[in-house]
């Protein structure tokens, strides 16, 4: 897009932090993976799999839930973008796909979250549109995912989509790229898309406004799941990454724990 990051931004490149880095990669026994997305990026590099441990991230279910309110199947569709406002998480396809959906005659598009301020000019044009909201950075994240109907994430890159297992517990279902899609299941939690996709995109958000039908069903099994995306959930994940450890090991294991 021939946007330059500020000096320091931390997406940018930095020669000392990454030598920092690979050094830790390599003198580390095993690396925790949030997301088979992270796990290609370090086979590619030539990481030996049996080093890769999976486990994920979850949600706080003391704050994301859905509000039980009855949703009238003829409102308009609104959709929801939540995190920084930068080029790696894809925010211009999302906008692009909005504007080119039947959705925005009558919808709206929030975005919550802060731009990067260059990034905010280059996309002036369609920010201005009337079905699109900017809303800054948000304290009360939980409570839009409640009023909305979907969530958008259509990141180019992304350790793992933690707002996508938030918005599903909320009752939001996920629109996704295929670089975030630990939770979001094509047609089963959510609508995924190839990276960069935007006519797919667009068509699935026009789908979602046309076809109540489907938002629902969607919805409903996002609400069926979410009880396994919690963090007590990811903690025993966790615990069952650090006892394989153990198992491959001559380390003791622990006593059993409840």
């Amino acid at each position: 897009l021939g946007i330059a990051l500020p000096l320091g931004y931390e997406h940018g490149y930095d020669e000392d932090v990454l030598r920092v880095e690979e050094e830790e990669f390599g003198l580390a026994d095993y690396l925790l993976c949030p997301s088979d997305f992270v796990v290609r990026t370090f086979r590619d590099r030539g990481f030996a799999p049996a080093k890769l441990l999976r486990h994920r991230y979850g949600f706080d279910d003391k704050v994301y839930f859905p509000n039980g309110r009855h949703r009238d199947p003829n409102r308009p569709l609104t959709m929801l973008f939540v995190g920084l406002c930068a080029v790696r998480k894809g925010l211009h396809f999302a906008l692009e796909a909005w504007l080119t959906s039947s959705a925005c005659e009558d919808g709206t598009f929030m975005i919550a979250g802060e731009f990067l301020p260059e990034y905010e000019r280059k996309l002036a044009r369609m920010l201005a549109h009337p079905s699109v909201r900017v809303l800054g950075h948000r304290n009360d994240v939980a409570e839009l995912m409640r009023q909305s109907d979907t969530l958008v994430l259509p990141s180019i890159e992304e350790g793992f989509g933690l707002v996508i297992a938030e918005a599903i517990a909320s009752g939001c279902v996920p629109l996704a790229s295929d670089a975030c899609t630990e939770v979001c299941e094509h047609m089963e939690t959510g609508l995924v898309h190839h990276v960069g996709d935007v006519k797919t995109l667009t068509d699935q958000i026009t789908l979602l406004h046309n076809d109540r039908t489907v938002l629902e069903r969607l919805r409903a099994e996002c609400l069926k799941r979410a009880p396994r995306l919690t963090w007590t959930a990811a903690g025993a994940r966790l615990l069952d990454v650090y006892l394989e450890v153990l198992a491959r090991s001559s380390l003791p294991r622990p006593a059993a724990v409840d």
